[in-house]
């Protein structure tokens, strides 16, 4: 069993040490019951479970305390694939709903896999996600002075290797702050987001640098083909240089290799991989 989360960049929220051992601590929080759940639950069920926690946690920006656009409104992406079946399933700008991976889940067995706007939102109240309004006091104020570096870097996001082998990616976004409305980030695409029998990824960063990669399924493409994990990261990283491009990525491959790596420091991020490791 392996596990990798990651929690967006550190510039996300400042860069004190107050902030710092916040972002540890509950990364160590969530990775430990995340493993532990994974102990009796799938790859699948435990990148969801993982994702939930980091979406309830106000630190990042996921779910709760997402950033809010220029339009004054909170608007949320995330997407889950299931290397075992290679399916993937999303939802794009949802609104009023706390954890829109949960939402992907429930999109996963179906023929129409991937909902944006409205349709999302109705799609989530159908199946009984109840409203509600990720917004905290912290981005409320940083909305209304319009902060100059507001611009966040931050996703959340798991990847998951079960004991039978299976492989799961899921990643949850609350977006960049002040964006355009309708402004689709990577998170709910497979650039974002992708995972087969080989191996699995989850990104963070900034959405149309990612995407501009092909990122995600990049890597995992690579790895499909012989690549060793770390090559396949750190090559596919090197070829956003050409556009200075700004990402991360955390990354499992079947085999249990496990491997992060950033084009700018630093992503935060917790594992368990012969033990619980954290950033520092």
């Amino acid at each position: 069993m392996k596990l990798i989360i990651h929690g967006g960049f550190f510039s996300e929220s400042g860069t004190n040490q107050e902030i710092k051992k916040a972002k540890q601590e509950a990364l160590v929080t969530i990775a430990e019951a995340a493993y532990t759940f994974l102990k009796t639950h799938t790859a699948l069920q435990t990148a969801v479970f993982a994702v939930s926690l980091l979406e309830d946690c106000d630190l990042f920006n996921a779910g709760l305390g997402s950033q809010i656009q220029s339009d004054g409104k909170i608007r949320l992406s995330a997407a889950l694939m299931d290397g075992k079946t290679e399916r993937f399933a999303g939802v794009i700008n949802i609104e009023e709903v706390k954890n829109p991976i949960q939402v992907a889940e429930k999109l996963l067995p179906l023929q129409d896999r991937v909902l944006s706007g409205s349709g999302a939102k109705d799609f989530a109240r159908e199946h009984d996600f109840p409203y509600f309004n990720p917004q905290t006091p912290q981005r409320k104020t940083e909305y209304e002075q319009k902060l100059q570096n507001s611009i966040r870097l931050g996703t959340v996001g798991c990847v998951a290797l079960d004991d039978y082998g299976n492989l799961a990616a899921a990643t949850s976004t609350g977006g960049k702050g002040f964006e355009i409305p309708s402004r689709v980030s990577d998170s709910a695409t497979t650039a974002g987001n992708y995972a087969n029998q080989f191996a699995g990824v989850s990104c963070t960063g900034v959405g149309e640098d990612i995407t501009s990669g092909a990122v995600a399924a990049k890597i995992v493409t690579r790895v499909t083909d012989g690549f060793m994990l770390s090559d396949a990261c750190e090559k596919t990283l090197s070829e956003m240089a050409a556009y200075d491009g700004f990402a991360g990525v955390i990354a499992i491959k079947a085999n249990g290799e496990i491997y992060h790596a950033d084009t700018h420091p630093y992503m935060v991020w917790a594992s368990y991989d012969d033990g619980l490791k954290v950033f520092s």
